[in-house]
């Protein structure tokens, strides 16, 4: 039995809410695990405890999801951060021969999430850093790696080399330009500990039994080979408040008897191809008409904006602002594409047989991550979820791992509950004459 908090209801069922019932749980009674090195991952001998000299995870902890709650206008996960798969190793390297210099650790983390999510009526950019939360408690970024080209300095960004965050014109893809350091998760963490993903979590969609086949040999994860016969889950929630699914979904986006398919991309690379300009010929002098037009800027850029020729040290695809929308290149959404400039459409989904928008991880053919990856620059909906320091209302218990703390005084009207870091349970404090 769940033991209640002052403020704290358990509830009796919230089947009909996919916001309080799609959260992956399976697993959050164990410990999180990594693998270290490949020697480790080779003999199947995971560490629950571990430590660099700069991120240790000194006592084990547990896999993601701890606890469900919500309110009549939040719902808010608290999560240790860390996926349910084994995480890791991390390298540097292609050979493996440099060890990445971050490891995960415990993040303790409340995330709010509005219940009634609205659709903006104005456009606002998403310019770096978190989006929204995977089911598994994991923390979602974006496309961007945060580094940007430096005209001045006729490179990108690098801060081992002085050069700070760069110009943020040419900003650089995260999964082009991180890629040999994610695990076979396609995970990796920052210098914080926080483990996070910028493409599709194809760990996760196996847990879900979402198309993917896990070889137990090389302890990775590869697209299922036969065709889809199933509407991707749920596999996250943006902060915006609407759901990101996998990559299948109803080939008539309102019509669930239409059959299921691989949801296609509105992006292509500036090739030439598709009715875009070729950036290999003109180089990058101009902006895609999506970035002009989400930032309310000129396409054709000044002198100390234009980034650098196509290399082999710059290839197409090396920045966010390689990509054409193909809405502006004369193709449909629906005929030639399936979803938007921010990667989602409005469509009927298991979880929403009347319909709602939602956004989908995309894949190419070949099971590859392929741009905008989880959401493109912008948000559908107001993004007003946070992360949060505590919960500051009353709320409703609608999942538990594991037994809580609770303070003896416990008669106020309104109650903040915040995450023991030691306990991993929740303290609950009287709070007084609170706003």
């Amino acid at each position: 039995m769940i033991p209640m908090l002052a403020g704290l209801s358990l509830a009796a069922s919230a089947s009909a809410d996919p916001q309080l019932t799609s959260w992956f749980t399976a697993d959050s009674a164990q410990y999180a695990q990594i693998y270290r090195t490949d020697g480790e991952k080779s003999s199947g001998q995971p560490e629950t405890t571990w430590s660099n000299g700069r991120q240790a995870q000194l006592s084990p902890a547990f896999k993601g999801v701890q606890a469900v709650l919500s309110s009549s206008n939040w719902v808010y996960i608290r999560s240790t951060g860390l996926g349910s798969q084994v995480m890791g190793p991390w390298y540097m390297d292609a050979q493996h021969r440099r060890e990445f210099p971050n490891l995960p650790t415990d993040q303790h983390l409340i995330f709010a999430m509005s219940r009634h999510p609205v659709a903006q009526t104005t456009r606002g950019f998403n310019h770096l850093g978190e989006i929204g939360l995977f089911v598994d408690g994991v923390r979602m970024f974006d496309a961007n790696d945060a580094f940007s080209y430096s005209t001045r300095n006729g490179r990108d960004a690098d801060p081992r080399a002085g050069i700070g965050h760069g110009d943020g014109v040419w900003n650089r893809d995260a999964y082009v330009n991180e890629r040999v350091t994610f695990d076979a998760a396609l995970g990796h963490q920052q210098q914080f500990g926080t483990y996070h993903y910028h493409a599709e979590p194809i760990a996760l969609r196996y847990l879900l039994g979402d198309h993917v086949d896990f070889d137990p040999t090389t302890k990775t994860y590869h697209e299922s080979a036969s065709a889809p016969t199933r509407h991707s889950p749920v596999v996250g929630w943006m902060y915006d408040g609407y759901p990101l699914y996998g990559p299948y979904g109803y080939a008539n986006p309102t019509n669930a008897a239409s059959g299921v398919r691989r949801m296609v991309s509105g992006f292509a690379v500036r090739d030439g191809r598709n009715g875009s300009d070729d950036l290999n010929k003109t180089g990058r002098r101009t902006l895609p008409a999506w970035d002009a037009r989400e930032a309310g800027r000129a396409s054709v850029l000044s002198g100390n904006e234009i980034g650098p020729d196509v290399s082999e040290r710059y290839p197409l695809g090396h920045y966010l602002e390689d990509y054409a929308y193909l809405g502006d290149t004369g193709k449909i959404q629906g005929r030639d594409f399936d979803l938007d400039e921010l990667n989602g459409r409005w469509c009927v989904t298991p979880e929403f047989p009347q319909g709602t928008y939602a956004y989908f991880t995309t894949i190419d053919a070949d099971g590859n991550p392929v741009y905008p990856y989880n959401m493109g620059r912008r948000f559908h909906g107001y993004p007003n979820g946070r992360l949060m320091d505590g919960i500051h209302e009353p709320v409703t218990v609608n999942f538990e791992a594991h037994p809580v703390k609770t303070s003896s005084d416990a008669a106020a009207a309104k109650t903040t509950l915040t995450w023991n870091q030691g306990v991993g349970g929740y303290v609950t404090e009287s709070i007084k004459n609170s706003k």
